[in-house]
């Protein structure tokens, strides 16, 4: 049985939903909206799909039965609740949207009409992250103490100044914290439990945007573990992302989704192979020209829809990590930078 998704959007991360799309057997593209003519037209040539520049006769088009919202972050749910109104499974790019009022609009509308939700964080389906994570939930880290995560990417001038929206309170929601931050967030929320409290600053310190392009957090989880979290765009030319996470029996480093370090006091008895590591340069490059964990995801998603069941990250896990983001906000604006979550 084919299934025929609809894609949203029209930028970079359209073209790897496509290619996700077009890689999976029994899976076809039926239709695409957006905005720019040219765009559009192009990423309908190259992988199919009836062009459509009105979003409601775009939900009409018929076969369809999900789609994948690749459009600017403040417009997720307002596409998204429009679509499940429809009767289509909605599948968004993190974050689930800007806000946790938004975020809990569109939880509500998929309920409602009974449609499957979920948020694109394909960080979780890479090996050597979900080794970690199986290693964290079963102990051989001891009790969580200590997380240092580490977000120095870089972006140049022209990745705000070439777009509408990035860098915008309105459609990004803020700056390096929500947009690039934001899968960091997501992987602390799920490796280590909830965060209580937060304590934070923010500084435009390098681009022309009305957000932050650095973001510095201390994070107390509610296992009692301290984190310190920081994200900036700023960081020329940009690093791998770096999370160290210490426990009661020991340490693991985990550079660029690579588990580089593991110095446990029981040492698991095997490791992940490094075959299908991420490719992509996240560090300096918004491309993603490898879509590998984005098909995992589609993959997952197909399953939850035909299973039944909630897919990887659905809309209350999505919804995490921008409840964690408001609170590190709110804190930047309190005389003593600090927020519950």
């Amino acid at each position: 049985m084919t299934t025929h998704i609809g894609l949203v959007g029209g930028g970079n991360i359209t073209v790897t939903h496509a290619r996700a799309a077009r890689a999976i057997s029994g899976v076809e593209i039926s239709a695409i909206h957006g905005t720019n003519a040219e765009k559009l037209a192009h990423l309908c040539r190259e992988y199919g799909g009836t062009p459509y520049h009105d979003f409601d006769a775009f939900l009409q088009h018929r076969p369809m039965d999900l789609v994948v919202i690749g459009s600017p972050s403040g417009l997720h749910a307002a596409q998204g609740i429009a679509a499940a109104t429809h009767g289509l499974h909605v599948l968004t790019e993190k974050p689930i949207e800007i806000s946790t009022a938004r975020a809990d609009a569109l939880i509500e509308a998929a309920k409602q009409s009974k449609v499957q939700l979920g948020v694109i964080f394909q960080d979780r389906m890479k090996p050597h992250i979900r080794q970690l994570k199986n290693w964290v939930d079963q102990g051989l880290l001891g009790k969580p103490l200590f997380v240092d995560a580490r977000v120095k990417w870089y972006r140049p001038p022209e990745y705000y100044a070439n777009s509408r929206w990035r860098g915008t309170l309105a459609l990004d929601g803020g700056g390096a914290l929500i947009n690039q931050g934001v899968h960091t967030i997501d992987l602390l929320l799920w490796l280590l439990g909830d965060v209580v409290r937060v304590q934070a600053r923010t500084a435009t310190t390098l681009h022309k945007i009305e957000a932050e392009d650095t973001a510095v957090a201390i994070l107390e989880f509610a296992s009692g573990a301290l984190g310190v979290f920081h994200a900036t765009t700023a960081a020329y030319p940009g690093y791998p992302r770096r999370v160290e996470i210490s426990g009661s029996e020991g340490t693991v480093i985990l550079e660029h989704d690579r588990i580089i370090a593991a110095d446990l006091r029981n040492p698991p008895a095997a490791t992940t192979e490094s075959a299908a590591l991420d490719e992509n340069q996240s560090a300096s490059s918004a491309v993603v020209s490898d879509f590998r964990s984005h098909q995992a995801v589609l993959e997952n998603f197909l399953q939850a829809i035909q299973q039944n069941r909630a897919p990887a990250s659905d809309g209350l896990e999505g919804r995490r990590s921008i409840a964690l983001i408001e609170a590190i906000y709110r804190a930047t604006k309190t005389p003593d930078r600090v927020a519950a979550v």
